[in-house]
Formats: C-alpha cells, structure tokens, sequence
C-alpha cells in the first residue's frame, strides 16, 4: 500500500473560468457553511448565545437602518459606475459567474445565505472582539477579488463599516442582515438583467 506523503500535495491558483458551475456553487455554499459555524463558535467561546443575536426585535427601525444603508450603498455603486472604468472595478469575473445566468429566486436565495452568514461571523462576533473598524479591514481582506483595485476595496471596507455602525445604531443583527441582503440581492439582479439586455 503507498504511504500518504504530504510533500506531493501541490496548490496551485485556479481561476473563476477553470470551475465549473456546479463547482463554483458548492465552493460558495462550503465557504458560507462554514462562516456561519466560524461565528457561531466564536460567540459561544465569547460566552454569548448566538441565536440570541437572531432574535426578531420588536419595533420596525432595524428595516429603516438595513434599507437606508442598501439605498445609499447602491446610490453611491451607480453613481461610482458612471465614471469609474468598469476593468478599475474588476473582480475578475465572480459575480457575472455567480449571478449572471440564476433564475431570480437563486439569486435571492444566494444573497439571504451569504447575509445571514457573513453577518453572524463579522457583525456578530467579530466586531464584538474587535469593534467595526478592525472588523471592516477583516472583512475587506477576505473579499480578496477586489484586493487588485483600490476602488472596489475601499467600497467594501466602507460597506462593511456601514454594516457595523447600523448595527451597533440598531441594536440587533437584522438591520445588517438586510441591508446585506439587499445590497447583493440588487446587484445580482443587475447583473443578471444586464446579461439579458
């Protein structure tokens, strides 16, 4: 029987077009499995009930701070698009591959996966140990396909930050949660249709 040498294993890049779809769907849903049990760990490790964060809050503002921060974060990527060179904002094709031929309702169910998870790791524990400004840098490093431009990194530094402050403003996760969602939700939509145009 050959023994296991873990000198030959070999890394190597591959680009978004080397995947499959199939492929680049079961990359994002792992890479989404396991922020969500990243951030849940960690907040039992901060002592804190994660579930706890989800709670539904009683009034309807979290829906004005979720809402208003996704309007102002499009407003601001559409005004950007008009005179930012579209190879400045480049992410080397990730989003056209994700979103560019779903139906609606996969979109919409990507972009509530990748919100419920990203937030309950950075909103929900990460910014608790390390407060919104590390978090957003965090956050901002980890979206490595914008890392070539400094436009599409300092959006996303700025998006997340936005996420942070409305939920310490809120007092509950849902209000990023929302405006996350939203945010990609539209953006995918965009794309989508913009292939289809």
């Amino acid at each position: 029987m050959k023994k296991f040498d873990i000198r030959n294993i070999r890394v190597r890049s591959v680009s978004v077009d080397e995947l499959s779809d199939r492929m680049l769907l079961l990359n994002l849903y792992v890479t989404q499995a396991v922020t969500l049990v990243i951030g849940l760990a960690w907040c039992f490790f901060q002592g804190r009930n994660p579930f706890m964060l989800l709670k539904l809050p009683q009034g309807l503002t979290f829906l004005y701070w979720g809402l208003g921060l996704a309007v102002t974060v499009l407003a601001v990527d559409l005004i950007l698009s008009r005179w930012v060179p579209e190879e400045a904002a480049d992410d080397g094709g990730v989003n056209e591959r994700i979103f560019g031929n779903r139906p609606i309702w996969h979109i919409a169910l990507l972009s509530l996966i990748v919100a419920i998870c990203e937030e309950m790791l950075f909103r929900g524990a990460i910014q608790f140990a390390i407060g919104a400004y590390w978090t957003s840098i965090l956050f901002a490093a980890i979206h490595i396909r914008y890392l070539k431009h400094w436009i599409p990194t300092g959006l996303v530094f700025s998006i997340s930050y936005g996420l942070g402050w409305i939920y310490e403003e809120s007092g509950t996760l849902w209000a990023p949660i929302l405006a996350h969602f939203a945010i990609d939700f539209i953006m995918g939509l965009i794309i989508r249709l913009r292939r289809k145009a």
